[in-house]
This record gives structure tokens, sequence and C-alpha cells, in this order.
């Protein structure tokens, strides 16, 4: 087979070898072309580097280019698949900074919460563009891959606005399998059957076997209980579990940003998080992992070059969802997965126009979801409380509308939990005039805003968080991978 891939933001550069490594161990898939684009120089050449040494060391005809001129890059595309991170660590260090004055914590900051919704009035009208050029210049039946956060909104506005086939994908759901199948003591997932539906970073595990067994809200809460490790991290997930009867996918720091009760009082966050890793709840916890792998990865980029040099092995392919959909979409190999696409009436008790995050097959067909999925009653009702934050976060970001924005704002639960609507009208202001370089569509208010802040009486605060910790340097990263390597 022979086909053209464009990678969008190919410059997330451990990402983008992943997808490439995944995508090149289907073995029809070899005589393709990748064509790598991003805004970064500097991050193409690294990648491109990388992936010409896989081909080279693998002897495959697979061709790599790179390019800064996207429209370049998606002339001809079956398939363009985006990991943009709009503003990059600089906007995003603002959509922690500045939400920590009100009083607001995030672990993560990328979905929904004041950092989230800032991230999709950034990411929005550089999609819309994406879109423009896909609809122009690649293959008449594209498909849009969408990995970039935040993926509701970015995929809401992909398809009702972009007017492109999007798919949605994350790994939110495999990961949450892996765990369970852990503590159940499954020797892998291919012992568990299970149904995972709702929304992105908000699926529910609602229908959970074990060969064939049913396993009951019970069990599951005794299982994560007992277990060394997960009892201690998952500490608010597991109260979740307990009080709603399913598990979350998603992690114990990225679920409690989500919901209006786990991270209102400073006091309660350290109740619920576990410092043990960045993911488990610590305040601003992944742009410092960000920062410290951008860093590693500058300073190491001689060893992933040489590593690069390895054979492909075909037993390590990811459960990322990308390759495996080309697969199915190519060869008519099923496969099934987790897909986030427009509802229309996958969930019966969400909103028709939400994007949902639920169980689908693909085929030569397409991607055809399983439809007809009623979450439970605490299930829907956090998940719609999500899902209009984000239906207006995605309107004010096509209309630029800056009161409609303060709206999307003011409804995110955990912002509701935190502060007042005037202390909520003051962080979007100084929000948006950080952010100007990346906010087109605000442009017209950034002046009114700028004077609204020079005279504004609503009082901040300077706050690292509740559990905030320092970027590594390289030498601290070098010592303990050293440690890790010598006690493993």
């Amino acid at each position: 087979m022979s086909f053209k891939i464009a990678i969008i933001g190919a410059g997330s550069v451990g990402f983008t070898k992943k997808l490439f490594t995944d995508i090149l161990c289907v073995p029809e898939f070899t005589d393709i072309e990748f064509a790598l684009t991003d805004v970064s120089e500097h991050n193409l050449q690294m990648i491109k580097a990388i992936l010409d040494r896989i081909v080279e060391a693998n002897r495959l005809p697979t061709r790599v280019t790179a390019t800064t001129d996207r429209r370049k890059a998606l002339e001809g595309a079956r398939y363009v698949i985006s990991c943009v991170r709009v503003g990059g660590l600089e906007a995003y260090a603002d959509d922690i900074r500045i939400p920590l004055k009100y009083g607001i914590d995030q672990c993560v900051g990328d979905t929904i919460c004041a950092g989230g919704i800032l991230y999709g009035q950034r990411n929005i009208p550089v999609i819309l563009d994406f879109c423009k050029d896909i609809s122009e210049v690649a293959e008449t039946n594209v498909k849009f891959l969408n990995y970039a956060n935040p993926m509701a909104m970015n995929t809401w506005a992909a398809i009702e606005y972009g007017k492109v086939d999007t798919v949605g994908l994350c790994h939110g759901v495999q990961h949450g399998a892996e765990q369970i199948a852990e503590v159940l003591g499954a020797k892998s997932t291919q012992e568990l059957d299970y149904v995972c539906s709702g929304i992105n970073h908000q699926t529910w595990f609602i229908d959970l076997r074990l060969n064939g067994r049913p396993i009951g809200k019970d069990e599951l809460v005794a299982a994560f209980e007992a277990h060394p490790v997960y009892s201690q991290q998952e500490k608010l997930r597991i109260d979740v579990l307990k009080r709603f009867g399913v598990y979350s996918t998603e992690s114990n720091g990225h679920l409690s940003e989500y919901l209006p009760w786990y991270r209102k009082r400073p006091d309660e966050i350290t109740r619920w998080i576990d410092m043990s890793d960045w993911i488990h709840g610590e305040t601003g916890g992944y742009l410092r992992y960000s920062t410290e792998t951008r860093n590693w990865f500058e300073t190491e980029y001689p060893q992933f070059l040489e590593a690069a040099s390895k054979p492909i092995n075909r037993e390590k392919r990811s459960n990322e969802h990308a390759s495996h959909i080309l697969e199915a979409l190519e060869t008519n190999r099923v496969y099934r997965g987790h897909f986030n696409v427009k509802n229309n009436g996958v969930i019966t008790n969400l909103p028709q126009d939400a994007i949902i995050e639920s169980p689908g097959f693909v085929d030569r067909f397409g991607i055809n979801m399983a439809a007809g999925i009623t979450l439970p009653e605490a299930c829907a009702a956090t998940c719609i409380a999500s899902i209009n934050v984000q239906r207006m976060s995605v309107h004010a970001a096509i209309s630029g509308d800056i009161d409609l924005l303060k709206l999307a704002v003011l409804h995110d639960p955990l912002v509701g939990a935190v502060s007042t609507p005037e202390e909520v009208w003051q962080m979007v202001d100084e929000m948006v005039v950080a952010q100007a370089a990346w906010l087109p569509q605000y442009a017209h208010a950034v002046p009114a805003a700028r004077e609204r802040l020079s005279t504004s009486q609503v009082k901040t605060r300077e706050w690292a968080g509740a559990a905030r910790r320092s970027v590594r340097s390289i030498e601290e990263l070098r010592a303990e991978k050293a440690a890790l390597k010598q006690a493993g």
C-alpha cells in the first residue's frame, strides 16, 4: 500500500516517534509517506533525523519529509494526525499560574477548568485553519485524527465548524483497563471485557467482566484498596468509585480537577492526592513534567538518536489507537477501541451535540459506534456539567465573545467551587491579556480588558499551590534515573 500521512505538531518528538513506529508495525504500511510539519524548524529537524534513522536501520522504503509549510505537508494526505500544543509551554505556564492567584489549583489544566478552557481558546482558531487546508488540499475522503487537548473542544470545533471527518483519540481507557487488570490479578487486559463510556477524561467502566465473570463495585473497591500502590496513588479515584459505583478512566490528578469537591480547599487537596508522581494530583504537575521532558530531550538528544538505530519490534506496538484505526480502514482487519465522536444517539442520556468517548468498531467502512448506551445517572450528571462548559467554550472561541468565555469559566465545576463571579471576570481578563498573542479572536477585547485590570479592586494572592514542586535540573534527573536503574 502507498498513501500519505501528515503529522501536524510533529515536534512533539517522543509521541511522534511512537506513532511512527506503531504504524510501521503494520506489514502493509512500509511503503508510505510521512509528512511532518511544525512551527519549530529545530524540532522538525530533530524528529526527522530520528525517523530517518529508524527507516535506515530497518531498511524500509518509507519516505519521511519535514516542512514548516503546513499546507505543503497536507497536500494529498489520506490521514492527518494533530499533536499540537498552541502557545507551547509559555502559554501553558499562564494556564496554571494565573488561576492560582484566584485560588484555583490545577494538576494538569488541559481539558476544562480555567486552564483547559483557555487552552481551547488558543487551539480552536488553529484547528479551523487546519480544517480549511485539509478540505482544500488533502485527499477527498481524508480522516483527521486529533490527539491534541482539550480533546472534546478541539474535536467539537473540527466536526461542527471545520466540517472535516474527525475522530478524537486518547489513551485513558487503555490505562484504566491496565490498572483494573492488575488489581484483579489478571495476566493481561486480554482477560478483561468492558464497556467504557462517557466523555474524554470522564469515561466510566459501566460494564466490566474478567474472563466472562461480571465484576461488581464491592469486589473492585476491595481490589483497589488492597493494592499496595494504587490504594495510595488513587485515593480520590477510589472514593469516586465508592460513591458512583463505577471506576473512572482518568488519573487521580486529572479527575480531581473536573469535579467541584476535592480541590476546593488546600487541606482537602493534600488529603486526596499523592506526590509519588505528578499524575496523582501535584499542583501544576504536568507543566513540571513537560518542562523537564523538554529539557531532558534537548540535552540527551544523541542518546535518542542512537536508540533509533534499533530494529522495530512489532511485539512492542503500543495501544495508541492511531495505527490500529489505519490498519482496520486499509486492510479490513476489524479493530475495537474507544473513540471521541459526536454523540448522535450513541449515549442516550447525554446531549446529542456533545463529543462523547465510547466503544466503536473500525473496518473498511469506517468507524462504527456501539449505540444505545445509558450511563449511570451520577456519571451522566458529572459529564453534562462538563459538556455545558465545553459547548460555551467552543462557541466563545468561534465568536470571540469574551463575555461568553467568562460565563463558560464561571460554570466550570472546580472554578465555581472556589471563585466568586468578580474573581472569574478579572481572572479571564488577565488570562486573555497575558495570552493575547495566541488569541486573535479576542484582539478587539484586549484593550478594554487591560483597562479593567488597571482599575480592578479584586484582590489576588501569589500562591504556588497546595502541592507544588520545582522543575528538576538535568543533573537531578540523571541522578534519579541512575538510582532507579541501580534499584531495578
